[in-house]
Order: C-alpha cells, then sequence, then structure tokens
C-alpha cells in the first residue's frame, strides 16, 4: 500500500468518524431538546464524535472496507443514542424528531463541506488533498443520508415506518430480529447498490452545485 492510498484511506476514516459523530450527536441534541434526560445523563450531547464511536462499527468494518478490500459489503454503524421518551402525550411526534435529527446533521455536514469548498482560499500546496476531503464528504454525508432512511431495522427509517403506521409493531419486532442480516444481503446485490448510487448522486447534486455557485 502506497502513501498516497494510505492517506486516502485515513481521510475516509477520519470523515466516516466525524459524520457518524455527527449523525448521533442529531439524535441525542433532539432527544435533549424534546425533553428526555437520558441521553444527557449517558453524556451523548457532545459534539465529540468519539463519544459517538463504536469501535467495530465505526472504526473496525469501515477500516476493513477502506483499506483491505475484501470483496463484499460491510455495514457500519455508530454508538446508538438511548431515548426514553418520558412524554406518553408527545412520545410518537417525539420519536420522529429524534429520528429525523441524525440524518438531518448529514445534511447540515453537506451544506458545510459545500460553503468550506465555494468559499475557501486553500493552499496550493494542499489544496487537492483538503477539495478530495469535502468532495468526499459531501458524497459520503449524502450515503448515510440515504442508507439511514432504508426501513430496515436498526436504520432510521424504520423507526420513521413504524411511527408513521406504515409498519405494525409485530412487523417492526419481526425486522428487527433480521435486520443486520438483511442489510448484509441487500448491500451485496448490484441491483441495490445502483439505486443506491443513483439515489446518493441526487442528493450530492444540489449542495455541489451550490460550491459552484459561491465558487
Amino acid at each position: 500500500m502506497d502513501t498516497q492510498t494510505l492517506r486516502d484511506g485515513l481521510l475516509q476514516l477520519i470523515l466516516l468518524i466525524i459524520s457518524i459523530g455527527l449523525h448521533e450527536f442529531g439524535h441525542a441534541w433532539m432527544a435533549d431538546l424534546r425533553g428526555d434526560p437520558l441521553p444527557r445523563m449517558q453524556g451523548r450531547v457532545t459534539l465529540n464524535p468519539f463519544a459517538h464511536t463504536d469501535p467495530i462499527g465505526t472504526i473496525a468494518l469501515p477500516a476493513i472496507m477502506i483499506f483491505l478490500s475484501p470483496g463484499f459489503g460491510l455495514i457500519g454503524w455508530g454508538k446508538p443514542v438511548q431515548i426514553s421518551l418520558p412524554n406518553p402525550k408527545t412520545r410518537r411526534m417525539d420519536d420522529i424528531y429524534i429520528t429525523l435529527a441524525g440524518p438531518a446533521m448529514n445534511v447540515v455536514l453537506c451544506l458545510v463541506f459545500a460553503v468550506i469548498g465555494g468559499l475557501g482560499n486553500f493552499d496550493p500546496k494542499t489544496q487537492e488533498v483538503v477539495i478530495r476531503f469535502l468532495v468526499g464528504g459531501i458524497y459520503l454525508n449524502a450515503g448515510l443520508v440515504v442508507f439511514n432512511l432504508i426501513p430496515i431495522p436498526p436504520l432510521d427509517g424504520s423507526r420513521l415506518a413504524l411511527r408513521l403506521g406504515l409498519y405494525s409493531e409485530e412487523l417492526f419486532l419481526n425486522l428487527a430480529r433480521w435486520g443486520f442480516i438483511i442489510l448484509i444481503i441487500i448491500v451485496n446485490l448490484p441491483p441495490f447498490l445502483r439505486v443506491m448510487h443513483a439515489a446518493i448522486l441526487l442528493l450530492a447534486s444540489p449542495w455541489l452545485g451550490l460550491w459552484d455557485l459561491l465558487s
């Protein structure tokens, strides 16, 4: 493995840790905003990405995918934010807001990377690396939004499907038993990957357009 490949791989891993950390922070921050004390008690209402890092899901498995290219897809994850939803009257909407806040943080990161890229005046010596980092950040966070909205547990899309009445409690629990296996299978299916790729490009395009507009 040459130096540039190692550097690019490390940049991808750093981006992933930051992006997953901000995603989980979004869940924790919204839960705190909605009056749920549990995330703050557990130290999750913080921008420190390592408070939201799972050693296997955020570091080990992504590192295998990035550096070893095993020839099949694996999935990564952050340390899940635990919530208690203490208010029965607003429990359903609280859960919807908390669930949406994670992907929303990834959208915000797309915006931040686009603005930095468009307005930044980079040193010519580091410009190529910085631009690659920022563009990679836009695509990665667009990917996290698309992936997390898949309606299969434990992804955010499944909780939205439950709270919006698209899933019964029984169906949700049955899917949850096999969720990881289902996800491992579908992320290795070419038709699914083509749909994911198209959705990611669609979501990333406005932010790349904003970058060009600000340049």
